[in-house]
């Protein structure tokens, strides 16, 4: 009996949907463990039972995960708009064939696991996907229907995850155009690796700043391999690189241009990170190899902000 209920529990769910939930348990779990016990509080919907109180909202489910008390916590709807930026362009499905993913993979769970939170907080959800430009946007909604809807465009992005498509990056001009489309104040969450996109620079900071204007609030996640991307780790050999964007390729030992690669990148992404900072912008590194708390704490940090 308890094994059939245990199947029909997580028929429900989609397979997107079912790891999101365990990354966020995990998640609160977490914070409820550390330092910032009461913090998780306010965003989790839970808290840790007090022993003698009445045992009516306590969490089964959960302590069958965690061996732990939690107390469900009812509070009011709230009113936040979060609007969800999926960079699909070629330079996200990097690296490719990677048994740990790619940038493009780490966006869609990172985002599918906001989702999840953004649920227990009872906040509209939106998403937007682009490359050359807007290719979906759907407006936030707070419904049941809307999120199983977002939830299967990203089930469709994992199926072509590993496929990329010769395709142009236009982050600044799709910022541009998502601006437009959004007329409520929101928060609006970006996952992209803005790596290609040094002679775009200035339209990126534009658009940015079109977003801020609009009186939005902005989190931009920098998604990228740390190891090789922002550190050139490779192996003391020849190399073919390819751009996955142009198809142009180069052959060279990564040690005869180590030294100007590093330069360049570090300077283009502070001078990034110092125009947001100067716009009142979360930019906010995420390194696809080191989980998904790298996004979720940013986020409650920047949702405990918001009236």
């Amino acid at each position: 009996m308890s094994e059939f209920y245990l199947d029909a529990e997580i028929q429900q769910y989609s397979h997107l949907e079912l790891i999101a939930k365990q990354v966020v348990e995990g998640f609160i779990t977490g914070l409820h463990k550390s330092p910032f016990h009461g913090f998780s509080v306010e965003f989790a919907e839970h808290r840790l039972y007090n022993t003698g109180e009445s045992t009516r909202h306590i969490d089964w489910k959960l302590y069958a995960r965690t061996e732990k008390l939690f107390v469900k916590s009812f509070e009011e709807e709230t009113n936040l708009r979060c609007q969800l930026v999926i960079d699909h362009s070629p330079s996200m499905f990097y690296p490719l064939g990677s048994e740990n993913g790619n940038k493009l993979r780490f966006s869609i769970y990172a985002a599918a696991a906001l989702m999840q939170l953004l649920k227990k907080q009872r906040d509209a959800i939106g998403m937007s996907l682009f490359a050359e430009e807007v290719s979906k946007h759907y407006p936030a909604r707070s419904n049941q229907v809307h999120r199983k809807l977002l939830l299967n465009e990203m089930e469709k992005m994992l199926e072509i995850a590993d496929y990329p498509e010769k395709k142009d990056s236009m982050l600044g001009a799709s910022l541009h155009d998502i601006a437009e489309r959004i007329p409520k104040r929101s928060l609006i969450v970006i996952f992209s690796d803005i790596i290609d996109h040094r002679e775009q620079r200035d339209e990126i900071i534009s658009a940015l700043r079109h977003l801020k204007h609009n009186k939005h609030e902005v989190i931009l996640f920098h998604v990228y391999d740390e190891s090789t991307e922002l550190n050139f780790e490779f192996q003391n050999r020849p190399y073919r690189f390819v751009d996955v964007e142009s198809g142009e390729e180069m052959k060279v030992n990564p040690n005869e241009i180590k030294d100007q690669y590093l330069e360049k990148a570090k300077a283009y992404f502070e001078d990034l990170k110092l125009e947001c900072s100067h716009f009142g912008i979360d930019f906010v590194t995420a390194d696809i190899k080191q989980g998904f708390h790298q996004v979720l704490y940013p986020y409650l940090v920047k949702r405990s902000k918001m009236p």
